[in-house]
């Protein structure tokens, strides 16, 4: 089963991880002022990570795809890590929405 975990970066800002049911991150949060701030993160994976039309991919310059959930207002959410092919992404997707609505959150903040 997966899980978000909340960290406190050394600047200060709460970020959390999501991380698949082997510990792999499948998807890292921006920092956020306030640990409730990044609980409504947790909360806007949960509910966006089930449409798949929220998931922005992408490539970066070196071609690698990753890809970015966005939340309906269009703000990011989260990006996922660099992947090695489009295919890899996907399953980091599928990932995602397979872990996300009932992953549990471990506050090591």
């Amino acid at each position: 089963m997966g899980k978000f975990e909340i960290n406190k970066d050394k600047a200060g800002k709460f970020r959390f991880n999501l991380k698949a049911g082997n510990h792999q991150v499948i998807l890292s949060s921006q920092g956020y002022a306030t640990k409730a701030a990044c609980e409504n993160g947790i909360e806007s994976v949960r509910k966006n990570s089930k449409d798949d039309t929220m998931f922005e991919r992408k490539k970066a310059k070196d071609g690698s795809p990753y890809f970015s959930l966005k939340s309906t207002n269009g703000q990011v959410i989260g990006s996922s890590e660099m992947y090695s092919s489009t295919s890899a992404m996907s399953k980091g997707i599928a990932s995602i929405k397979k872990n996300a609505p009932k992953a549990t959150v471990q506050d090591n903040s």
